[in-house]
């Protein structure tokens, strides 16, 4: 028996990264897993690789930032697989613009997706896991919702919007714990990603040269795995007595 043997999955930025690692540890765990992404290309080639490896799975289309596009994922998951009992809100974008140098238009971009998306996520699935008499949400924020300096890279609105998943999570634990749906926060700190890679970074131990003064467990960087487990254990029925927490995953970055 996986871990989450029997549940239902949605993940949201689930092409690669830190959601391409939640589905394939989701699916190795049981779970029927419902992968979204924008990039829906990229995500299908994922999804196929899981399915032929013995998961469940399947790809669909979601922009996080649209409330119609949500309201078709769920109506689709629960035609298919009758519930819904696992949202990971793990969709995100990075802009690198302080408070001077960005622009209207950069802090609401960045704002749809990171803050507005897990909203409307959570607006989404909630009723069905109301239903359910259960459920978990697990929403990705940052250690940039905690603290400042190079922890958010120059993101003023990635900052900000992390902040907010921060206090929403703990909004919705408040208030939907009556309905045993718990709501809890991963904060990532230095994750080496594809997304990293692009930017030039080349392995894990390379970045976490970068941080090495700032996480003080080797190798100072994580990977997208490290966050994935942490999805998982929040996910699960091991945490069932758990709602409302931050779960820092930086290697100690945070207890400077």
């Amino acid at each position: 028996m996986g871990r989450l043997t029997g549940k239902v999955a949605i993940i949201t930025g689930a092409a690669s990264g830190m959601g391409l690692a939640g589905i394939q540890l989701f699916a190795r765990e049981g779970a029927k897993v419902v992968a979204t992404d924008v990039a829906i290309e990229a995500l299908e080639e994922q999804v196929k690789q899981i399915v032929a490896g013995g998961g469940e799975a399947i790809a669909l289309k979601l922009d996080v930032s649209s409330p119609e596009s949500w309201n078709a994922v769920v109506e689709e998951t629960v035609s298919k697989y009758g519930k819904i009992d696992i949202l990971v809100n793990n969709a995100g974008i990075h802009m690198a613009k302080g408070i001077l140098e960005a622009e209207l238009e950069d802090w609401d971009k960045v704002m749809s997706i990171n803050g507005t998306g897990v909203w409307l996520g959570m607006k989404a699935v909630i009723p069905y896991m109301q239903k359910n008499g259960q459920g978990s949400i697990v929403n990705t924020s940052s250690i940039a919702a905690i603290i400042g300096g190079i922890a958010d890279a120059q993101g003023a609105a990635y900052s900000a919007s992390k902040g907010s998943v921060r206090s929403l999570t703990k909004h919705g634990a408040q208030w939907f714990a009556k309905d045993n749906i718990r709501v809890n926060s991963v904060h990532p700190g230095a994750v080496f990603t594809g997304m990293v890679e692009k930017a030039g970074i080349k392995s894990q131990v390379e970045m976490g040269e970068h941080y090495k003064n700032l996480a003080p467990l080797p190798p100072h960087a994580g990977e997208s795995m490290d966050i994935a487990y942490a999805y998982l254990f929040l996910a699960s029925d091991e945490s069932k007595f758990i709602t409302g927490v931050e779960l820092p995953v930086d290697g100690g970055w945070i207890s400077n």
